[in-house]
């Protein structure tokens, strides 16, 4: 198949992955019921497959270089840089990173029946660094997301399907707050079936902040639909500038409550058997070593060997959605809709 097939390819391949993730979750949370008679103190395993060292480090990472190279990308838009390796970099990790937290949320949710409020959360807490990292990329490359419609719904689909693993899971974390199970190692699941002892008189921020977190998902969703999709181009700058500052705001937020929370970093809230976590398994450094998967682009354009076309500029206008495009195989290039 020729390589200029591969953006359609993506598309579908990314649907079918969403799919099968569907699926799986609702088979495995049929086979394994939930156990919530059990002691709800008792110390409970370590998880690494969630929560391990590279695991977390991997994601905190990969929102770092993606925050920093957006920041990079947009204000070199403002001295006129191209910027196509960074941009190329770029969207490389956001896209490792946003099939990243649908696939861990997936599994998340698909385990609700094992696994504890404790690595529930640090996987949503994973959730909310994907989304600053898509986001903030989103903010430096719409313009280059516009240039192509498959390119675009594409996109917007990888960022639904986040939003609503993210406003599922972020329903089981209020759900466990509210009945003072957040701190306990009886099954997510269980929530919904325990009425626990209420929430402690201490968590009415942490209920506010859950709260605030889930409605913020939903607003940022909406503004980055717009953004995507909108043609106007009036505050561009102030809106890119806004919300680099917002995505760097939630970033900072998640991973100082990972690195808090976390067993591989600091001190767990619930007591566990082991220290699984801490360790480095084969596993762990798989997760860090993908971070530089997205640099062999980077040197194959630098060696001149792939051509990357360049970035839109702000006063060209965007393809329209019912425009009869020549040839889908051309991927970026393609008529632009003339006002």
């Amino acid at each position: 198949m020729p390589p200029q097939s591969t953006p359609l390819c993506s598309a579908l391949l990314s649907r079918s992955f969403i799919r099968s993730l569907g699926i799986c979750i609702c088979i495995m949370a049929l086979i394994e019921p939930a156990n919530c008679s059990g002691n709800a103190t008792a110390p409970t395993a370590s998880d690494a497959g969630v929560a391990g060292a590279g695991i977390l480090l991997s994601f905190m990472i990969t929102a770092c270089l993606a925050i920093i190279l957006s920041s990079s990308v947009v204000f070199g838009e403002f001295r006129g840089r191209d910027s196509v390796i960074r941009r190329k970099l770029l969207n490389g990790y956001s896209d490792s990173q946003i099939m990243q937290g649908i696939g861990i949320q997936s599994v998340g949710l698909a385990k609700m029946n094992t696994l504890v409020p404790y690595h529930f959360f640090l996987i949503w807490m994973l959730s909310l660094l994907s989304m600053a990292t898509h986001n903030a990329t989103l903010l430096a490359l719409v313009h280059d997301y516009r240039r192509d419609w498959v390119i675009r719904w594409m996109r917007q689909f990888l960022m639904f399907v986040n939003l609503a693993l993210s406003c599922v899971s972020g329903v089981f974390v209020l759900e466990a707050v509210s009945k003072g199970l957040d701190d306990k190692t009886l099954p997510i699941a269980c929530v919904w079936e325990v009425d626990g002892n209420g929430a402690a008189s201490n968590a009415g921020l942490s209920y506010v902040g859950t709260i605030v977190v889930i409605a913020g998902n939903a607003i940022i969703f909406i503004l980055a639909t717009w953004y995507l999709h909108s043609k106007n181009q009036r505050f561009y700058k102030a809106v890119q500038i806004g919300g680099l500052v917002l995505m760097t705001a939630v970033a900072i937020g998640a991973a100082i409550r990972i690195i808090l929370l976390s067993q591989a970093f600091g001190k767990p809230s619930i007591e566990l058997k082991d220290e699984g976590e801490k360790i480095w398994s084969f596993g762990q450094l798989l997760s860090m070593l993908l971070l530089i998967l997205p640099l062999v682009s980077v040197i194959e354009i630098y060696r001149g060997e792939i051509q990357v076309a360049g970035p839109v500029r702000d006063d060209r206008s965007r393809v329209y959605d019912g425009e009869l495009q020549a040839n889908l195989r051309s991927g970026s290039q393609t008529n632009l809709f003339q006002k």
